[in-house]
C-alpha cells in the first residue's frame, strides 16, 4: 500500500528550499496554483492567520519552518537572540488558537533549542528538526491510510459510499492526508464506489480543495451542500463518514471543522460509522474534555460577503470555525500509533504510551 500511495502522490502544500518556506496559496485553489515565498517568522504567522496554509498538521509544519526563519534573523541581528526569539514564538502561537499541532510543533522546536550545546550549528540543527517534523507527518499519513483502509475492508468488503467534510488531504498535511489518505488507500484497494464531499461553508474547503484533490486522483467524487448530508445518508447508502481533526482531548472528544458535530449526530441516527483520522500530535492530553478547547471564531464578513461583495442582509453574523464532537459519537480514532474503537479516557491514555507503528 505504501508503494501504491507513493506512486500516485501529486499534491503538496509546503516546500522548504534555499533557506525559505514556500506555501501553495490555498485561497486561490482550484483555479490558480500559486506558490508564495516566506522569509520571516512574522510572514509565516500572517500566512497561517490568513489561510494561505490551513489544516492542523500543515499549520504545525509551517510554524516549525517559521521558527527556523526567526532563528536565522535573530542570529544575524546579534545580541540576546534567544530572548528576541520569544517574540516569534508568540506571533506564531497566536496565529490560530484551536489546532493543537501548531503548539505541539513549536514545543518540539523549543525543546530542541533547550538541548543545544556550545559550538553547535544552531541554524542547521533547528532546520533539521523542522524537516523532521515535516517528514514524520508524511510517514504518519501513510500508516494511518493503511490502518483506516483495513477498517473499511473489515466492516464492508464491497465498494462503499463515503462522505467527508472540509479538507483533510495532502493540502492539510505533510503529504497524502489524514481522512483523504484513508480514502485514497481504500480507493486503490477497490473499496470505494463513491465519495460525497460537503462543500464546507464559508471557505468551501470541500468544494475547492477536497473535490479537487480526489478528482485529480481519479476517485469518483460528488459535491453536495453541507445541509444535504443527512438526506444523502438516508438515500445514498453512505456507510462511513471520514474526517480529520484539529484537536482531540484526553477523553476522546474531537474538535474539527464546524459542521462535523451535526454530521456525527446524523451518522449515529442513520447507522453510519464515523472515523476520525489524525496523527497523535493532534491529541491533547492536557485537556480533559472538549469543553476545555478554545474554539476559534472568525470575522462575520466571511458569511456576509462573497469575494468582497455583500450578499447578506444588514445583520450580525456568527462565524464559529470549529465544533466539538463528543467521544460517544465517534466509532474510531485512527492514528499512526494505532486504532481506538469507541474512544474514552483510558483508551486514549493507553494509545499515547505506544510507539509509532511505522
Amino acid at each position: 500500500m505504501r508503494e501504491q500511495l507513493l506512486a500516485v502522490e501529486k499534491v503538496q502544500a509546503i516546500e522548504w528550499r534555499d533557506g525559505a518556506l514556500y506555501l501553495l496559496d490555498q485561497r486561490l485553489l482550484p483555479h490558480r496554483q500559486t506558490w508564495l515565498r516566506f522569509d520571516s517568522a512574522a510572514e509565516v504567522a500572517d500566512a497561517i492567520r490568513d489561510m494561505v496554509v490551513r489544516g492542523a498538521p500543515a499549520i504545525g509544519i509551517a510554524a516549525a519552518y517559521g521558527l527556523v526563519l526567526g532563528v536565522r534573523a535573530r542570529l544575524q541581528a546579534g545580541g540576546d537572540w534567544r530572548e528576541a526569539l520569544e517574540a516569534d514564538f508568540v506571533s506564531l502561537e497566536r496565529s490560530r488558537p484551536t489546532a493543537v499541532n501548531l503548539f505541539w510543533a513549536l514545543q518540539r522546536m523549543r525543546e530542541r533549542l533547550a538541548r543545544l550545546k556550545d559550538g553547535d550549528d544552531i541554524l542547521a540543527l533547528l532546520e533539521a528538526e523542522a524537516v523532521g517534523i515535516h517528514l514524520s507527518d508524511r510517514e504518519a499519513n501513510l500508516t494511518m491510510a493503511q490502518l483506516g483502509m483495513e477498517l473499511i475492508r473489515k466492516h464492508q468488503g464491497n465498494p462503499q459510499v463515503l462522505l467527508t467534510h472540509c479538507n483533510a488531504g495532502a493540502l492539510a498535511t505533510g503529504g497524502f492526508g489524514t481522512a483523504l489518505g484513508v480514502i485514497r488507500a481504500a480507493y486503490l484497494e477497490g473499496l470505494v464506489e463513491q465519495v460525497y464531499v460537503d462543500e464546507t461553508r464559508p471557505w468551501l474547503q470541500g468544494a475547492r480543495l477536497t473535490a479537487w484533490e480526489l478528482a485529480g486522483d481519479g476517485v469518483p467524487v460528488t459535491l453536495n451542500a453541507d445541509a444535504a448530508a443527512a438526506h444523502l445518508m438516508k438515500t445514498k447508502g453512505i456507510t462511513w463518514v471520514i474526517v480529520g481533526a484539529d484537536r482531540i482531548t484526553a477523553n476522546g472528544d474531537v474538535a474539527n471543522k464546524i459542521g462535523t458535530y451535526q454530521l456525527a449526530v446524523n451518522a449515529m441516527h442513520h447507522g453510519v460509522r464515523l472515523m476520525v483520522v489524525a496523527p497523535s500530535s493532534t491529541i491533547d492530553m492536557s485537556l480533559e474534555s472538549g469543553d476545555d478547547i478554545v474554539l476559534e471564531e472568525r470575522d462575520g464578513r466571511e458569511l456576509l460577503e462573497v469575494a468582497g461583495h455583500r450578499v447578506a442582509a444588514d445583520v450580525h453574523a456568527v462565524n464559529p470555525v470549529f465544533d466539538v464532537t463528543p467521544a460517544d459519537l465517534v466509532d474510531y480514532i485512527v492514528t499512526e500509533k494505532g486504532v481506538i474503537e469507541r474512544p474514552d479516557s483510558a483508551k486514549l491514555a493507553q494509545l499515547m504510551c505506544r510507539k509509532r507503528l511505522h
